[in-house]
């Protein structure tokens, strides 16, 4: 073999591998930090192409604190709490400080590792606020700069087919 060939074979060799390697190392890495959403339903009876988590998984789970269901430690910053969304409902173990937002019967977003199939050991909680919500000094913003929009008569009206 002729000792150019044989020096660019060599380099396009070492640039393969090493894009590979680059490449593995990356999806070795994303997968560690991918967590799949699931709502409670989800999560007990899995999603509709027949998927379940398995225990010791990292997950998100989203739905509704249930009413009654928050249980503080008095001892501890720990506080278990259910929450729901059309189905069963999931149990939330968190020991940490809540969100100010968080209360029952709001919607919340936990993210953590599934101890057993209806129980879930979280290390964030996310409470959500509604659509409504504008800061105060968007709104203060908006009452000087912005008028309301006046409509005529035959705009509320609408259009008559």
């Amino acid at each position: 073999m002729n000792p150019r060939r044989k020096k660019r074979l060599t380099l396009v060799l070492a640039l393969v591998l090493g894009l590979g390697a680059t490449i593995g190392l990356m999806l070795y890495a994303l997968n560690q930090n991918m967590d799949l959403f699931y709502t409670p339903t989800e999560l007990v009876q899995g999603k509709p192409d027949g998927t379940k988590p398995e225990v010791g998984q990292r997950l998100r789970i989203g739905g509704m604190v249930v009413v009654g269901s928050v249980q503080r430690d008095p001892q501890s910053l720990i506080v278990r709490f259910d929450v729901a969304d059309v189905g069963p409902a999931v149990t939330i173990k968190y020991d940490g400080i809540l969100p100010d937002l968080f209360r029952e019967g709001q919607g919340i977003v936990a993210q953590g590792v599934l101890i057993d199939p209806t129980t879930i050991e979280a290390h964030e909680v996310l409470a959500k606020h509604d659509e409504e919500y504008m800061p105060p000094e968007v709104a203060e913003a908006m009452k000087k700069t912005h008028e309301p929009l006046q409509y005529s008569e035959e705009q509320m009206q609408g259009s008559v087919q």
